[in-house]
């Protein structure tokens, strides 16, 4: 499936497709409650669109299937949002976006690529981890990572770690 740049039009469909990649969390009894929680609203992904921080996988028929959101902090670009529908799910999408944001990050000169995700949770941490991202140790946070994990743990999320890529900064 294509990777392209996420316009207007894809607006009224990402949080269905964030919506449908959280029944995932069914599997895990703790986070099972995930599935029916808040997604990311038209009005945010505008956001990221506007900002050229957003791309979406699509299918033959130019739909997407999945999504990836990020924003320049700094010399990092840090992922708020993969999500890759649950029909599309282990087709290598979510793998294929994130490649292609640490790509954009490394032709925009970035040092590393950063998220916060669920540290136990096979398609989170071990998912991002074999992709070359590593799990931040306190000592290695930055107050912009601290304080997301923050708002994280006051939002009923527990489990976060934060995990970084270095890019090769050309």
């Amino acid at each position: 499936m294509p990777i392209r740049p996420a316009l207007t039009r894809d607006l009224k469909l990402l949080p269905a497709i964030e919506r449908s990649a959280a029944q995932a969390f069914r599997q895990c009894p703790a986070l099972a409650w995930l599935a029916d929680s808040e997604v990311m609203d038209a009005t945010a992904h505008a956001g990221f669109v506007a900002n050229a921080g957003s791309w979406v996988a699509v299918d033959g028929q130019d739909r997407p299937q999945g999504f990836i959101c990020v924003s320049e902090q700094g010399d990092a670009l840090h992922v708020h949002e993969l999500s890759v529908c649950s029909e599309a799910q282990g087709q290598g999408l979510g793998r294929r976006l994130l490649e292609h944001v640490v790509a954009f990050a490394e032709d925009r000169g970035l040092q590393s690529v950063t998220l916060t995700t669920f540290a136990e949770v096979p398609w989170n941490a071990p998912f991002y981890a074999r992709l070359g991202f590593e799990v931040l140790g306190s000592e290695a946070l930055d107050g912009r990572l601290r304080q997301i994990l923050a708002e994280e743990r006051a939002h009923g999320l527990q489990g976060r770690c934060a995990m970084q890529r270095v890019v090769a900064a050309s």
